[in-house]
């Protein structure tokens, strides 16, 4: 118990805007236990009640609360802390989320979230000294809040700006009472000084006497319902059953006081429910009124109406307030008043004129609700009734169309009107609020009590699985990345799909277009609202679906990264039609709405169009001709269209009776109706009418500004109807604004077409400019916001590599992560390019590792998955039917919008990202396998590959991160387990998602602001358009969202197709205030307005359209009567049953009969249950669709064409059932529809399946009229329906019909069947199988017709095909088909072929025999034996006789090839000298400079010239104790495994050769004798304890060991044989102690070890174990020797690494001399880019120093060798080439150094190519060679262009070789013979001092003065040259060898020497 000093523990929930409601019952009905004997209490009626109503307070009190005891014969106390319990309930644990917790006097509920009390505390409030505060949501004060919550101070609950109320339960403990079910209890609290709490006693309700009341009249309303509210004396003065009248008098004033009071509501609520269920109500009001006639006091009577009115008000309070659960309660009170009225008026009593209007409302509401209570429609007080004075409601314009925050968490209920069926509304405004409040409701609501039910399931653990009614939820879902659309910004959002793996995406109507969903993250604290704006069923099956945010979501999404999480909920209203139109209800203003004397007033008298006179003349002429040809009587060219004289007869105009007065109607009267029932022709008419007014345009028509007639329909297939009737006597003018069209007639006529058409609409000239720049400005934009949208969205579904994370590690991750580069293992697997992916754990090794242990292995299931998919593409292609999610979309897209990107396709999207996709993606996983295994450089199985894939997207969907402080604490990120990597991953990618969604957001709005601009730039256009138009069509989706156009458009005649199916609020929407015209055409007793919610479609009236509103009313209609499409027995369904006078006109009584069966109408009984499907909940019957299915192909085979027969069905579900039935090569053509989806179409013969079928006699929507009307209305010539009629008999209508089809005997258990061929054969089927019996659709007999072939017809009986002609006989031909008799073996009906029976035939040409068909001549075939001709080279040919023989003989025969090795080839190559293309494979066998035989063969080394590397094991075993895992070296590279040091702290995360951090932890080697005070590290500073252990054995026995040490697992005793064992000696000595190895375990005598331990052996390495040679790295006894060896080692591994700043000063000496050298960067450039990375490695040891110098040095020489190529001639360029080319090939080989035998093969190559381009640049400088310096130059050569090795001895002979030819042929250091050099300085001419020579010393000339004036290129090397004013660039020089110069003509010197001479002369 908490004193009054003390905090509770608990905190409270937030309460809603206006006072959250405390909801006792999680499934929303109430249940009560009654006490016998018992008077109903406060709260019963509820037991009807879907919303809980909060009443009012006092300050210690909480709100209204219903608490219930479970019965019981004992009264239990009550304990403190105890659960109350809802009132659904008297368990505690069945209401547990949701409970009541009564601590120390405070009250403390949970939270309506999976959130614990302390997770709360953000959300919830704090109790102290028993007071509740609530933190506001707003920035309100308490003046500010009204009546959204008050503060009560001292005990008294401080409400928010949600007004949550609370109050103090009190629980007493002496005198318990039990509480009665839902009685409010009332308490009071003492508390003693100290805060212990007394006993409890019961509060005393203070009674409400005459002057309290009296009192009450004086305060504000507010005050009166608090103090009502907070009272139980009200309940107990209302029970009472007597009362004098003034106190009656005196409680009705107090009670009107109350329900005028505005600020709380649900306080009202709670008053009006004691009122509700008091006897005060039953008894002593009635008493009152009633007592009223017999008043003689002339006084009081005259006071009467003032009193009378007062009931009034409350009666319409508590009608408004509890629709459902008043309406017997006040019956009595509403009998009584009207007769005491009318009695009082007689008596002269003057009753006013305004309670009279108040009690006719009250009595209009009060019989609609009586209506609706006896069609059981009227169930809950879930909405309350607005009432007619309630003008202070919050007003419809500012209301939010979307919902509030205040309505997804409050209570209060929606306060609605209904629609009034049964009179005129009392004002405009009252006709706009109704409409608005209702539409808005209607899809509201289901999103608001799902969203409700969602957060009061939060708890529940089977929540994925768990199905909502009202709503699809969809978890984990998350905004990825914006897209570019045309409309503007939209989002892609990804949800988790494995809850609904059994939805088929395809026909789901899950996320249709359109649809409106709400994301939260918050348990719907916040949230965002968007619509589906693009619908893919093959995203959708991975979760994919693109969303637009509406304007204040897009401001929040700034915030928002791709990891962030939400829960997704989806209504299934078309949001969009219902924004636009309420949109359009809020700013329509009253004074503009056409027609309010009969829309509002009901007004039954119509006027004419305001435009016609008595004088307006029609001509009607064009009505009646049918062709041009025909003429027209002048008479109906000027008929005076409002005189009924003139009006023609019927016959005229080709109409019958019914269709001439709807005509008359539409074009006379300014509002027409026109019903018409089905196939009576309401779309003629309509035609007609259209056609009336556009040939008298004239008359309508302003002459200043053309305005075109509006048609609107509610379905696209209507407007195509009925605009491709206008298109037969309208040829252009017409523009449709609607869904996507089945009409190629009108595709010109779409808005998408009219905008191409520039040049014919007056467009302003700045339109087509401005359209394009702000689409090129959108294209620019987008492509910017690609990118970063693409990077974002692989962040959900790929690692990215470490490079794109490296701006958002901290330094130190960074610095950590790439010290693996260093790691020769991954650099050589290419996990050097994906190094985060082996951090993952997704990398090389962990592939190589897992494939080992078989983790990734393919599952066994994986094969039979894809031989599952295999069957799947083998199964028969059924009809395609349209999909419902398909036929729902059509009408809601309008054709013109396009969600894509007007400029770009998907294909261009995914070129242009696919590099974006290489360059960012550590492993792209949804690449081909082949580039997958280049790019990573190992095997992945499609099992490894889905396994990963699978991890990835498992990591990346989790939400936990790592947090930023944790995350700095870490210095090396190798040493995390592989879960907190992922976590810090995820931190990283965050914070990387982060800056990108920064960097695009200023993209998305300035593409946002531009969509913005072209939407409003189209409606200017499409205004342009429709301003010129004659005809505007749209659907009622098109005229909603174009509701904007139209107020500028302002079209005058407006007429609405299919009126009754569209919901008035969108009729009314589409009229502007121009409107002069408007007819409404349809029928109300077809299809209705669809609502969403059930309960506002029949309780509210909303599926009540303005065309059958109006009818109800009487106002004036004409209702077609003649119907031109059903045989009389079909339309005998309908007709008296739904229309009244529904007649056949004659055409319809010359049909002919259906072949094949009885009778043209036939219903077929069954009882076979039908199946439910969760999803959709829709559903099938098997049975009915087998039978349906079964019976059309039936009437297919009686002739009748596809096109001829519909099936129809009632639910969607059944449409896939039927469709698994049908395959399409049978069935094409055939029609399948839902009726919903075919009103208004119609076909020969109609099957119907209607699906119900279940035991609880649930008819579901079959029940309703109009569906029925639909059903059987669509057949012309044949009806035949299937279902379970016996169920169907209990709907009055259906029984009806039932009773008329059982008089014709038109229904029964079985169709019977009647053969055309045999009509005495009759034959009854009841179930699909039955057609059995009739395979071919005739009966069971043979056909035995005979057949041209002269065969029998093998069928059984059929009706199509009489004469056989399609016939195909399937007997076996037998005609002769050659002259040796052979027969035809194909089947009869198939053409016979030429005879392929095979024979002995002998060939002319070689004699040989063959097997070949009998019909093929000789000259068609080949022989075939072999060929036995020799071939030049003496082979025998191996073709055969037939053929050709071979070109190329292919026998082996041994050659001998370059190298000098015979080998075997094929015989063509030796003929043809094709030896040199061989690879030759005789084995290399060198003794290599390591001491092994080379491997390799002549080829694989090149002849001898480079060897290949050794491949002997290493046998070494390295200092670190690991073998050498290389091969054969001189030298053993550093080891690359894991280090294995550790001690009794950590263990050594790095490479075994990289150098072990030293441990900082002090050493733990301890005993109770001595204890070492150094690091871990150092030396121990204490002797080894060799006193003998204490301890016992788990064995029992005393230890063996020696103290401090870990105990030897072995005991002398019962291990003694092994322990005694003498391997140091000293084993058997009974003191002998022993210590056991922590590496390995062995067990070895103490003092033998000691001294093998301490024993110095001179070399660098571990001890190891003596047994079994594993290394001693951890033991405490021997740590010092241990030790001790470690830092030997260490110091040799930083001897082999090198000194850091010698390594650093060789990498910038390399730097330098790489990029100094021009040659290598022009000649060979990869190569200079690879070594410049190389260099560029952060961490380089000594031995990659030296590789890379090596590398450089060779590289250089071969670039050096490439570049002096165009010294020699081209002829001989191609095989210098490629030997340069070979050396380049083994220099590009993978290595970590170069062995000695690779420097000396590498070395000796270079060399011989280096004197062999020498002599070849020789020979091409001279130009005539002697015959003996020829000789030299051949055996040269002979030995330079060999393919064996290049020994010494090989060079001195070249040496000497070349000597000689250097004699003879003597060439300048310019490479041309002395003798050319003078020859050329003479030519050109000029003095010394002209020659010069580029960077790279090819020689060129400056002519004139010498000195440079102009740069220019080299033409041999492209380098610079030349220079400007006379100075010489500085890279070129003088080309003294030339001409002997010493210094250029011009030239300092020169000049100097110029002057010196001219002073000379002077002197």
């Amino acid at each position: 118990m908490e004193g009054p000093g003390q905090e509770p523990h608990t905190r409270h929930p937030r309460g809603g805007a206006r006072g959250r409601a405390l909801h006792l019952d999680t499934g929303g009905r109430k249940r009560t236990n009654k006490v016998p004997g018992q008077a109903p209490q406060l709260g019963e009626n509820l037991q009807d009640s879907n919303d809980t109503l909060l009443l009012g307070q006092r300050e210690e009190r909480f709100g209204r609360w219903v608490l219930k005891a479970p019965q019981s014969s004992k009264n239990e106390p009550r304990t403190q802390g105890k659960q109350a319990n809802s009132g659904a309930t008297a368990t505690e644990q069945e209401n547990e989320g949701r409970t009541m917790r009564y601590q120390g006097g405070q009250t403390h509920k949970r939270g309506r979230g999976p959130w614990n009390e302390q997770e709360n505390a953000f959300r919830g409030r704090r109790c102290q000294l028993g007071q509740a505060r609530e933190k506001t949501r707003g920035p309100w004060n308490e003046q500010e809040n009204g009546g959204r919550g008050r503060r009560y101070q001292g005990g008294q609950a401080q409400g928010g700006a949600r007004g949550g109320r609370l109050r103090s339960l009190w629980e007493s403990e002496g005198s318990r009472r039990r509480m009665q079910p839902q009685e409010n209890p009332h308490f009071y609290q003492h508390a003693t000084p100290g805060g212990a709490h007394h006993a409890e006693q019961p509060r005393q309700a203070r009674r409400i006497g005459y002057k309290f009341l009296e009192s009450l009249l004086e305060k504000d309303p507010s005050n009166v319902v608090a103090t009502l509210a907070s009272s139980s004396g009200l309940k107990e003065l209302l029970s009472q059953t007597t009362m004098n009248h003034n106190f009656v008098q005196l409680i009705c004033q107090v009670l009107r006081k109350a329900c005028s009071s505005q600020m709380d509501r649900q306080s009202v609520q709670h008053i009006l429910g004691v009122v509700k269920e008091s006897n005060f109500l039953k008894i002593c009001l009635p008493q009152y009124v009633s007592d009223m006639v017999i008043e003689v006091v002339p006084a009081v009577r005259h006071k009467y109406p003032e009193h009378i009115s007062n009931i009034i008000l409350l009666l319409q309070h508590l009608i408004s307030t509890f629709p459902a659960s008043s309406v017997q309660k006040v019956s009595i009170l509403l009998t009584l008043l009207p007769a005491s009225i009318n009695a009082l008026r007689v008596s002269g009593v003057d009753i006013t004129e305004e309670t009279e209007k108040n009690l006719n409302k009250v009595q209009m509401l009060m019989q609609h609700l009586q209506e609706k209570r006896r069609e059981g429609t009227l169930r809950a007080d879930n909405c309350t009734f607005m009432q007619p004075q309630d003008g202070q409601e919050e007003s419809y314009r500012i209301m939010s169309i979307y919902p509030t925050y205040d309505e997804i968490h409050g209570n209060e209920k929606p306060v609605l009107r209904p629609n009034f069926v049964s009179g005129r509304y009392e004002s405009t405004s009252v006709y706009l609020d109704t409409h608005f409040r209702l539409l808005r409701e209607d899809f509201v609501r289901p999103l608001r009590e799902g969203i409700m039910e969602v957060l009061h399931s939060l708890q529940d653990r089977n929540l994925r699985k768990k199905k909502f009614d009202d709503i699809r939820i969809y978890f984990d879902a998350r905004i990825i990345a914006p897209r570019c659309a045309s409309t503007g910004i939209v989002y892609k959002v990804q949800f988790d799909t494995k809850p609904l793996r059994s939805v088929k995406w395809q026909n789901s109507k899950r996320l249709l277009y359109g649809s409106l969903v709400c994301m939260s993250q918050d348990h719907f604290e916040t949230f965002l609202f968007a619509t589906v704006s693009n619908r893919n069923a093959e995203e959708l099956v991975s979760g994919i679906v693109e969303l637009c945010f509406d304007a204040e979501s897009q401001v929040l999404l700034a915030e928002v990264q791709p990891s962030d999480s939400f829960l997704m909920v989806e209504t299934t209203a078309y949001f969009e039609a219902y924004r636009h139109v309420l949109e359009g209800l809020q700013k329509m203003q009253e004074k503009d709405i056409p027609f309010q004397k009969y829309i509002v007033e009901c007004d039954a008298q119509v006027k004419e169009p305001a435009y016609l006179t008595e004088d307006t003349a029609y001509n009607l002429a064009p009505l009646m001709k049918t062709s041009c040809k025909e003429k027209c009587p002048d008479s109906l060219k000027s008929v005076y269209i409002l005189d009924p004289n003139q009006w023609l007869s019927m016959e005229a105009l080709r109409l019958d009776e019914s269709q001439m007065q709807a005509l008359n109607l539409a074009l006379t009267k300014e509002l027409a109706i026109i019903q018409g029932p089905p196939g009576t022709g309401k779309t003629y008419v309509g035609l007609k009418i259209v056609q009336a007014l556009l040939t008298n345009e004239h008359v309508w028509q302003s002459a200043y500004q053309k305005r075109p007639i509006l048609i609107v329909c509610y379905t696209n297939h209507a407007l195509d109807q009925f605009l491709e009737g206008i298109l037969s006597f309208q040829k252009d003018g017409i523009v449709r604004i609607g869904g996507r069209s089945s009409s190629t007639v009108l595709h010109k006529f779409t808005l998408k077409e009219l905008r191409k058409l520039i040049y014919r609409f007056d467009f302003p000239d700045y339109l087509p400019r401005d359209y394009e720049n702000i689409m090129s400005e959108m294209k620019e934009i987008e492509q910017k916001l690609l990118e970063g949208a693409k990077r974002l969205e692989y962040t959900t579904y790929a690692v990215l590599p470490e490079d794109y994370l490296k701006p958002h590690m901290a330094p130190q991750h960074w610095a950590s992560l790439v010290t693996a580069l260093e790691d020769t293992e991954l650099y050589h697997i290419g996990s050097r390019h994906s190094l985060i992916l082996e951090w993952l754990g997704l990398g090389v090794s962990a592939v190589i590792q897992n494939a080992e242990e078989d983790i990734w292995d393919e599952n066994p299931g994986g094969q039979q998955e894809r031989e599952g998919e295999g069957e799947d593409e083998a199964e028969e292609e059924l009809l395609e039917i349209p999909e419902m999610a398909d036929l729902i979309e059509a009408e809601r897209v309008i054709e013109d919008e396009k969600t894509a990107s007007p400029w770009r396709r998907k294909e261009e999207d995914d070129r242009a990202v696919h590099g974006l996709a290489s360059a960012m993606l550590a492993m792209n996983l949804d690449q081909e396998e082949g580039t997958l295994h280049e790019t990573m450089q190992w095997e992945v199985t499609p099992g490894q590959r889905r396994k990963i894939k699978q991890k990835i997207k498992v990591e990346l969907r989790k939400t936990n991160t790592m947090t930023e402080l944790e995350a700095n604490a870490i210095q090396d990120v190798w040493q995390l387990d592989l879960s907190s990597r992922w976590r810090l991953y995820r931190l990283w990618l965050t914070t990387y998602q982060g800056f990108i969604r920064e960097d695009i957001l200023e993209h998305e709005q300035q593409y946002q602001a531009a969509a913005e601009r072209l939407k409003e730039l189209k409606l200017e256009q499409d205004l342009c358009i429709l301003n010129e138009a004659r005809i505007v069509g749209m659907t009622t989706t098109g005229a909603a969202k174009y509701r904007r156009i139209l107020q500028y458009v302002r079209p005058q005649i407006v007429i609405v197709e299919e009126a009754a199916e569209v919901l008035e609020a969108h009729t009314i929407t589409t009229l502007s205030k121009d409107c002069q015209h408007l007819i409404l055409i349809g029928d109300h007793q077809q299809l209705q307005p669809s609502a969403n919610v059930y309960d506002l479609a029949k309780n509210f009236n909303l599926e009540v359209s303005l065309f059958e509103r109006l009818i109800k009313v009487d106002f004036p209609f004409v209702c077609l009567k003649y119907q031109h499409r059903m045989r009389p027995e079909i339309a005998q369904l309908i007709s008296p049953h739904i229309y009244q006078k529904l007649e056949n006109h004659p055409s319809v009584l010359e049909y002919e009969n259906i072949k094949g069966v009885s009778t043209n109408i036939f219903f077929v009984e069954h009882k076979v249950p039908e199946q439910e499907i969760q999803e959709g909940k829709s559903h099938q019957n098997p049975h009915e669709a087998h039978f349906v299915v079964e019976l059309c192909k039936y009437f297919l085979c009686q002739g009748y064409e596809p096109s001829q027969i519909t099936i129809l069905t009632t639910y969607t579900g059944q449409l896939f059932c039927l469709r698994k039935l049908m395959p399409v090569k049978i069935f094409e053509g055939v029609k399948v529809h839902v009726v919903d989806k075919y009103q208004g179409e119609e076909n020969d013969i109609i099957l119907l399946s209607l699906v119900r079928s279940n035991k609880e006699e649930r008819p579901g929507f079959l029940q309703i009229p109009n569906r029925i009307c639909v059903a059987l209305s669509r057949a012309r010539k044949g009806l035949y329906c299937i279902g379970n009629m016996r169920m169907l008999g209990k709907v009055p209508l259906w029984n009806k019909i039932i009773q008329t089809l059982g008089e014709n005997g038109h229904i029964g258990q079985s169709l019977e069947l009647c053969c055309q061929n045999h009509p005495e054969t009759k034959t009854q089927v009841s179930t699909g199988e039955d057609f059995n019996r009739v395979p071919e659709g005739g009966c069971s007999r043979p056909c035995e017709f005979r057949l041209s072939c002269g065969h029998v017809c093998t069928r059984a009986c059929h009706p199509y095909d009489p004469e056989h002609k399609e016939y195909q006989c399937p007997k076996p031909c037998q005609k002769v088909l050659c002259a040796d008799g052979h027969r035809c073996p194909k089947s009869c009906y198939e053409p016979c072929d030429k005879c392929m029976v095979k024979v002995k035939k002998t060939i002319s040409k070689c004699g040989h025999t063959q097997m070949v068909p009998c019909h093929m001549p000789e000259r068609e075939f080949k022989c075939l034996e072999p060929c036995q001709k020799k071939l030049n080279c003496g082979h025998t040919c191996r073709n055969s006789c037939g053929q050709k023989c071979t070109v190329s003989c292919t026998e082996q025969v041994t050659a001998r090839l370059k190298c000098g090795h015979k080998q075997k080839v094929a015989c063509w190559i030796t003929t043809m000298g094709q030896e040199e293309a061989v690879k030759c494979e005789s084995k290399c066998s060198v003794t290599l400079a390591c001491g092994h035989v080379c491997s390799g063969s002549c080829h694989t080394c090149f002849g001898g010239r480079f060897h290949k590397a050794c491949n002997s094991p290493c046998t070494r075993v390295l200092i670190c104790s690991h073998k050498c895992q290389e091969p054969c070296t001189t030298e053993c590279p550093p080891c690359q495994k894991a280090c294995q040091n550790y001690c009794i702290h950590s263990k050594c995360k790095k490479k075994c050769w990289e150098s072990c951090v030293p441990c900082a932890e002090p050493c733990e080697w301890q005993c109770q004798h001595y204890q070492c005070t150094n690091l871990c590290s150092e030396p121990c500073n204490r002797p080894r304890c060799n006193i003998p252990c204490a301890k016992i054995l788990p064995c029992g026995h005393p230890c063996v060991g020696l103290c401090g040490e870990p105990c030897p697992k072995k005991c002398l005793v019962c291990d003694h044989e092994e322990l005694t064992q003498i391997f140091f000696g000293f084993e058997d000595d009974p003191d002998a102690r022993f210590v056991q190895l922590e590496d390995c375990g062995h067990v070895f005598e103490s003092q033998g070890l000691d001294h093998y331990m301490d024993e110095d052996d001179d070399v660098v390495k571990l001890k190891v174990c003596p047994m079994c040679q594993t290394p001693i790295r951890k033991n405490l006894r021997y740590g010092t020797s241990v030790k001790r060896q470690v830092e030997e080692i260490e110091r040799v591994k930083q001897n082999i690494q090198g000194p850091a700043q010698e390594i650093e000063s060789n990498r910038q000496r390399l730097r330098a001399a790489l990029m100094q050298n021009g040659v290598l960067r022009s000649n060979l450039y990869s190569k200079y880019t690879m070594l410049e990375d190389k260099l560029k490695a952060s961490v380089l040891s000594t031995k990659c120093i030296g590789l890379i110098e090596n590398l450089f040095n060779f590289y250089k020489r071969v670039a050096d060798l490439t570049h002096s190529m165009n010294k020699i001639d081209e002829t001989e360029r191609k095989g210098l080439k490629k030997r340069l080319d070979e050396v380049q090939e083994w220099l590009d080989k993978q290595r970590i150094g170069f062995t000695e035998q690779e420097l000396a093969d590498l070395q000796s190559e270079i060399q011989r190519l280096t004197y062999l381009l020498s002599l070849l640049a020789r020979c091409k400088a001279s130009r005539t060679i002697p015959a003996g310096i020829a000789v030299e130059i051949y055996r040269a050569r002979e030995i330079l262009e060999g393919t064996k090795k290049f020994t010494e001895k090989d060079e001195a002979a070249v040496k000497a070789h070349l000597k000689k030819i250097e004699a003879g042929l003597p060439v300048s250091g310019l490479e041309i013979s002395e003798a050319e050099r003078v020859q050329i300085v003479s030519a050109i001419g000029c003095p010394r001092g002209h020659w010069f020579k580029c960077k790279n010393g090819h020689i060129y000339v400056i002519g004139e003065c010498g000195g440079a004036m102009e740069r220019s290129t080299c033409p041999e090397c492209h380098e610079v040259i030349g220079g400007t004013n006379h100075t010489l660039e500085s890279s070129n020089s003088l080309a003294s060898e030339m001409d002997g110069a010493t210094h250029a003509a011009w030239s300092d010197i020169a000049n100097n020497m110029l002057n010196f001479e001219d002073l000379r002369r002077l002197v």
